[in-house]
C-alpha cells in the first residue's frame, strides 16, 4: 500500500522545528499553553514585531510561520484555512489583514515569513533569555545590521571624533617638540663665537 505523500498535504515550514515542544508552564495545564500561544500569535500579527520570552517566543513562531503558509496556500475561500484564522486570531479584524496585506506580501517569498533575534539581556538577571519575533517586512526600523562597519552608528561616530581630536594633539605635540629643537639648535650656534671670542680675548689680556 502506497503511502501518501505528506509534503503534497501539508506545506513544509520553512524554519526548523525541534523534535519535542518547548516547555511553557501554565497553571491552566495545555489549555493554558495553547491560549498563551494564541495570544503570542494574535499579538504577532497585530504589531508584528513582539519581544517575549525565548522558549514562547520560537514555539509561537512555528504556529505563526503555518498560520502564514496556509493563507497563502489556500486563500480566504477555503473553508478549513478560514476556520483555523479565526481559532488563532483572537481579534478577528487581523483574519482580513491576515489575507490582504500579509498573503500579498509574502506569496513571493522564497525564505521564512518571520524573523527571530536575540535581545540584548540585562548582566545578573533572574529573568530568562528574551528574543525579538517579528513579520519580514514591517514598518519598523531594522534591528541590527549587515555592515560589521557602520561608520555611521553613534559608537562609530563618537570613536571617529576622538581618533581625530587624539591625532591633531599628537600632530601639535610632534610639532611643538621639533621647534624647541630647531630653537635650541640656533641658540648653541649663536652662543660657540662669543664663547671663542672670549678665550681669545683673555688670551691677548695674559700676554
Amino acid at each position: 500500500m502506497n503511502q501518501a505523500d505528506v509534503s503534497k498535504l501539508v506545506s513544509k515550514l520553512r524554519i526548523r522545528v525541534p523534535a519535542e515542544p518547548r516547555k511553557l508552564r501554565n497553571i491552566k495545564g495545555p489549555e493554558g499553553r495553547i491560549d498563551k500561544l494564541r495570544k503570542t500569535v494574535t499579538g504577532l500579527i497585530k504589531y508584528e514585531r513582539i519581544e517575549l520570552n525565548s522558549n514562547r517566543g520560537q514555539e509561537a513562531r512555528q504556529y505563526a510561520e503555518r498560520l502564514i503558509s496556509e493563507a497563502i496556500r489556500h486563500g480566504d475561500c477555503h473553508k478549513p484555512t478560514m476556520d483555523i484564522a479565526d481559532y488563532w486570531l483572537l481579534e478577528k479584524e487581523l483574519i482580513h489583514k491576515l489575507f490582504k496585506v500579509l498573503v500579498p506580501r509574502f506569496q513571493d517569498s522564497n525564505t521564512c515569513y518571520t524573523r527571530l533575534l536575540n535581545a540584548p539581556r540585562i548582566i545578573h538577571s533572574r529573568n530568562p533569555d528574551k528574543v525579538i519575533l517579528e513579520l519580514k517586512g514591517n514598518p519598523y526600523p531594522v534591528l541590527g545590521s549587515n555592515k560589521m562597519n557602520n561608520r555611521f552608528l553613534i559608537q562609530n561616530v563618537l570613536l571617529d571624533a576622538a581618533k581625530y581630536d587624539y591625532r591633531q594633539a599628537k600632530y601639535a605635540e610632534f610639532a611643538k617638540k621639533i621647534v624647541n629643537k630647531e630653537e635650541k639648535i640656533d641658540t648653541t650656534e649663536t652662543e660657540a663665537p662669543s664663547i671663542e671670542k672670549q678665550q681669545s680675548d683673555d688670551k691677548l689680556t695674559q700676554s
